[in-house]
């Protein structure tokens, strides 16, 4: 039986997926105390990053943006995989999304709004949250877009 968190999911046509294995010596999220903390999610869609490249070079802006979405959609399911259910998220305290950037390109913060609109979507005001925007000259895999999240949780 499914949560209210992802019944929401589903009213706004997405599936959770499962958890992006990790590509080096690292858990994908892990817990301390009442928060859970996601390492760097990019935005891998059935095991393939969906699209490489720089920001303002071979990737647009809006594309970007779309790409911070599914990485806060990995980052759920990473706060899954530790929490065990969604429904114990009481809020999302911190995002920090990282954009491999062309050198021009500024638009940092409206690439991870991203991220940010799809947990105020998901969560309600529990995803409102404090968040960094960060500039890099290049991600692993040539990511355009990596987001981490840090969700404080509830006793089950």
């Amino acid at each position: 039986m499914a949560g209210a968190v992802e019944s929401r999911l589903a009213e706004l046509g997405l599936t959770l997926p499962a958890v992006v294995p990790p590509l080096a010596s690292y858990q994908p999220a892990v817990q301390s105390g009442v928060y859970v903390y996601t390492s760097g999610q990019l935005p891998m869609v059935d095991g393939k990053l969906a699209v490489t490249g720089k920001v303002g070079a071979e990737v647009t802006p809006d594309e970007a943006k779309e790409l911070a979405n599914t990485c806060a959609l990995n980052a759920l399911a990473a706060v899954k995989s530790v929490a065990g259910d969604l429904d114990r998220i009481k809020r999302v305290v911190k995002v920090v999304g990282f954009v491999a950037s062309a050198s021009d390109f500024t638009g940092q913060p409206a690439v991870i709004n991203g991220a940010s609109e799809l947990l105020s979507a998901v969560l309600g005001d529990k995803g409102v949250h404090a968040r960094s925007a960060v500039g890099v000259a290049v991600l692993p895999l040539d990511a355009p877009v990596e987001v981490e999240v840090q969700v404080e949780i509830v006793d089950a």
